[in-house]
């Protein structure tokens, strides 16, 4: 390949720059992360939302670190190139962006997006999914305790805690109810109790109207969903949200 030319642009700072910073860092002024971290965090987590601005990769990172340690919660960090790589890497969960500064934080994350919109469904739908992992290891765990002497009725146990603990999770999550809504419910519990009669490769169906069955069943499903709404409960007494006030 020949060379044809070579071009450039001259970043140039603006007039009197260097003096000023030296002015200003012989007055005593410190970017407060490394003097008051706690201070920082503090004031932050009281914003509803805070821009820090020329921030470098470590200071990014940094920031990340400091919400973690300060407030004991998990950090999720978004980034769309190679300066936030750190700070993908510093959360406990990365989600990188492929944009025009390339793939370098796709590939350093933990999920991957083409577009900066798809976050919402990521964290909204997917992540609400993924709680299920939770109210499905009680019931999962719950029924190998209950029935670690009985493995054949593992199958009825956890399938009935949980479509009744879905039908319940819908049934608490419903304000306004429809007569559409009833009947739905009313549908689905309906098909699943036919399904325990005659489906019998699956289930044993004489097992499943004893009462050892059913006070299990109702044992599992109120341990894997009740709690949890409680505490929704509690936590909209206590610090309810802004719209709730309104």
């Amino acid at each position: 390949m020949e060379l044809l030319c070579v071009t450039g642009v001259e970043d140039k700072l603006q007039d009197n720059v260097r003096p000023t910073l030296e002015l200003l860092k012989n007055a005593g002024i410190k970017l407060c992360l490394k003097f008051y971290p706690s201070e920082f965090i503090e004031l932050a987590c009281q914003c509803p939302a805070v821009v820090c601005c020329r921030c470098s990769p470590t200071q990014k990172a940094e920031v990340v670190r400091l919400i973690q340690l300060e407030t004991g919660k998990r950090a999720c960090a978004i980034g769309d190139g190679g300066n936030d790589v750190s700070m993908i890497q510093a959360a406990d969960v990365g989600i990188g962006i492929v944009g025009k500064e390339g793939k370098q934080a796709s590939l350093a994350a933990d999920f991957s997006v083409t577009q900066f919109s798809h976050i919402a469904r990521l964290i909204l739908v997917h992540g609400r999914y993924s709680g299920y992992i939770i109210y499905g290891g009680i019931i999962m765990y719950g029924a190998l305790f209950l029935y670690k002497a009985e493995f054949i009725h593992i199958v009825s146990i956890s399938f009935t805690a949980l479509i009744f603990t879905e039908l319940l999770m819908v049934a608490f999550t419903v304000r306004t109810w429809h007569w559409l809504m009833v009947i739905a419910e009313l549908f689905s519990l309906i098909i699943y109790l036919l399904s325990l009669c005659f489906m019998k490769q699956f289930f044993d169906s004489e097992f499943i109207w004893t009462f050892a069955f059913l006070w299990k069943v109702t044992l599992l499903t109120v341990v894997s969903c009740v709690p949890l709404y409680v505490l929704k409960y509690l936590h909209r007494k206590v610090a309810p949200p802004s719209y709730a006030k309104v």
